[in-house]
């Protein structure tokens, strides 16, 4: 399924996280913590200024990104978890 975001908005993957500890003991998922990091799969066209003008997306598909903990809308497709959230949301791109 392909997913088209408006304007500022960014279409995200949640990065998937160990399940196991160092220990070697399993998390079940009712007791993880959603990551903070992900990969972008989708961009909007970017925002509209004051004056009229489309500011250009600073974030590009296959980033991965850094968001704020409590940012953006969850959606599930294919079975699958996404955030939605806007680029002002954005921390930061990791590198490397």
């Amino acid at each position: 399924m392909k997913f088209k975001p408006l304007r500022d908005r960014v279409f995200v993957k949640y990065s998937s996280e160990e399940e196991k500890t160092a220990g070697g003991l399993y998390i079940p998922d009712a007791a993880k913590e959603k990551p903070q990091k992900g990969t972008v799969m989708a961009v909007g066209t970017g925002r509209i200024t004051d004056d009229g003008k489309r500011q250009p997306m600073d974030v590009k598909v296959g980033d991965t990104i850094l968001f704020d903990k409590y940012s953006g809308s969850k959606i599930k497709m294919d079975n699958e978890e996404y955030l939605i959230i806007r680029e002002e949301d954005i921390l930061g791109i990791v590198e490397g």
